[in-house]
C-alpha cells in the first residue's frame, strides 16, 4: 500500500505540471478532441491516472484528448469498430472477432514481453489444484468478451467436453477484473477467471484483498490486450497516436503512467501475436 501512495504522489506531481501545460497551449480546441477508450480494467477509477493519459496524448498529440469509459468491453468494441473512438485499449478477443475492421497500434510490454497469462483463483484456504476440481462451483467471469476472464476458461471446458452452463453450478459476470477477485475472496464466487496481469498488480497495490485468493492454474503466455483503432479512421492520427504510446518511456508523464501500471513500455506488434486466442474464439464459436 505504501507503494501505491508513493506511486499516486508522482501521479498527482506529475499530471499537475502537465496539465497545466496542455491547457495552456492555444491550439488545443474541444472540438478537436480526440477520443480514447478504456475497458474497465482494474484501475479504471483512478481519476489520477485517466487524467495523465489523458494530459500525455494531449501534449504528443497536440489536440485535446477525452478518455471515453464504458461499463463493458462490447460498449467500447462497438464505438471503436464504428470510428467514433479515435483508438482504445480493448482485449485481444474483441480485436481478433473485429480484426477486419480494427488495426493494432501498439501492445504492452509487460515483465519484459507482450504476452499475459488469465488464471483461475479460488480462495486460498480451499483444496483444488486444477479446473476439474472446480465443478458444481458458483464461477465468477469478468466480462463475455474478455478472453483472460472468459474466453480461456470456456475453451478449457469445451476441451473437457463441457460449457459453462453444465459445469458449474452457476455462473455470472463481474464486470472488471478486480471484481472477480473480489467476489471468491469475500466468498461470492467459489472460483473465478482473471486476468493474471491484474492479479499480480493487485498483489501488489492491495495484498490484503488478493492474499485471500490463490491461483490453482496459469493459461499458455498470450497476446496482451492491444492498443487498437479502426482501419476506417484518420490514418495520420492512427500513426501520431502509435508514436506517442511507443515514446511513453522518454516522458516524464509517460514513465509515471507506465510506473502505476507496472509495465515497461508499448512495443508495435504483429496480428499474429493474437493467433491463440482466435484459435480459441473459433473452436469455441464453432462448437455452439
Amino acid at each position: 500500500m505504501k507503494e501505491a501512495s508513493q506511486a499516486a504522489g508522482i501521479s498527482r506531481r506529475v499530471i499537475g505540471s502537465a496539465i497545466a501545460g496542455t491547457l495552456a497551449a492555444p491550439q488545443l480546441q474541444a472540438a478537436q478532441a480526440v477520443t480514447f477508450g478504456l475497458t474497465p480494467v482494474f484501475l479504471d477509477s483512478d481519476i489520477v491516472l485517466v487524467r495523465q493519459i489523458e494530459a500525455y496524448l494531449a501534449g504528443r498529440l497536440g489536440r485535446a484528448v477525452s478518455v471515453v469509459k464504458r461499463r463493458t468491453y462490447r460498449e467500447v468494441t462497438s464505438l471503436l469498430v464504428a470510428a467514433q473512438l479515435d483508438a482504445a485499449w480493448i482485449c485481444g478477443y474483441p480485436f481478433v472477432q473485429h480484426r477486419e475492421a480494427l488495426e493494432v497500434l501498439a501492445v504492452p510490454a509487460y515483465r519484459g514481453a507482450p504476452l499475459y497469462q488469465s488464471y483461475l483463483i479460488v480462495r486460498r484456504d480451499r483444496e483444488a489444484t486444477g479446473l476439474a476440481d472446480l465443478r458444481g462451483d458458483i464461477h465468477a467471469f469478468s466480462d463475455p468478451d474478455s478472453n483472460s476472464g472468459f474466453l480461456v476458461t470456456r475453451a478449457a471446458l469445451d476441451s473437457l467436453g463441457a460449457a459453462p452452463t453444465t459445469f458449474f453450478a452457476r455462473s455470472f459476470f463481474t464486470y472488471g477484473h478486480r471484481n472477480v477477485i473480489r467476489a471468491v475472496a469475500s466468498g461470492l464466487a467459489n472460483s473465478g477467471s482473471v486476468d493474471g496481469y491484474v492479479w499480480d498488480v493487485m498483489a501488489d497495490i492491495e495484498a490484503p484483498l488478493v492474499t485471500a485468493t490463490r491461483v490453482v492454474k496459469r493459461s499458455a503466455p498470450m497476446g496482451f490486450p492491444p492498443i487498437a483503432a479502426a482501419r476506417a479512421g484518420d490514418p495520420g492520427l492512427r500513426r501520431d497516436i502509435r508514436q506517442a504510446l511507443l515514446a511513453m518511456p522518454q516522458d516524464p508523464t509517460g514513465r509515471a503512467i507506465l510506473s502505476t501500471l507496472r509495465l515497461d513500455g508499448f512495443a508495435e506488434a504483429d496480428p499474429s501475436l493474437f493467433a491463440s486466442i482466435e484459435a480459441m474464439w473459433l473452436r469455441t464459436r464453432d462448437a455452439g
